[in-house]
């Protein structure tokens, strides 16, 4: 009995003219807009593609680890020990509400499992006061520093940062 409702069942989707046919015709769900658009850049302060420009030369070590460093352009070697304002989605580095010592991201961390940025495209943040963790996008002022000479892969970091 239960065989003959399942294949019931079955064979009534199956003939539905929104089955097969008209799956294969869909369009595939588009990503949410957010995915592919950087933060907003707040009144005046950086965008994230003047900080993307940057180039990233890699290699790879004796030990198979690939190294990474900054080919800075003019336009970021003048923001350098600036005072700047930059947005962005938080990810925390430490265990609470607040934080002092977070990364600063240009593109939102929709999948924790594909979360790839490049060196580019975050900033390391170090508060003297702690800033609210959520979700949403950021404003964040501080010192300009410019790193990634030691090839650990991190180029920006701001210090003595608030957030706005």
């Amino acid at each position: 009995m239960f065989v003959r409702l399942l294949l019931a069942l079955t064979l009534a989707l199956a003939l539905q003219p929104t089955s097969a046919g008209a799956a294969l015709q869909a369009r595939p769900a588009a990503p949410t807009e957010s995915v592919w658009q950087p933060a907003p850049t707040p009144r005046g302060g950086v965008s994230w593609a003047l900080l993307e420009s940057t180039k990233e030369i890699t290699r790879t070590d004796s030990r198979g680890y690939l190294m990474s460093k900054p080919d800075f352009p003019p336009g970021v070697l003048a923001l350098k020990g600036k005072r700047i304002k930059v947005s962005g989605y938080m990810m925390p580095l430490q265990n609470g509400k607040t934080q002092t010592h977070f990364v600063l991201l240009a593109y939102p961390p929709d999948c924790p499992f594909h979360l790839n940025p490049s060196p580019m495209q975050f900033i390391e943040v170090r508060t003297e006061k702690g800033v609210v963790f959520d979700y949403g996008v950021k404003t964040i002022e501080g010192f300009l520093e410019l790193s990634g000479e030691d090839e650990g892969g991190v180029f920006y970091k701001i210090n003595r940062g608030r957030a706005l």
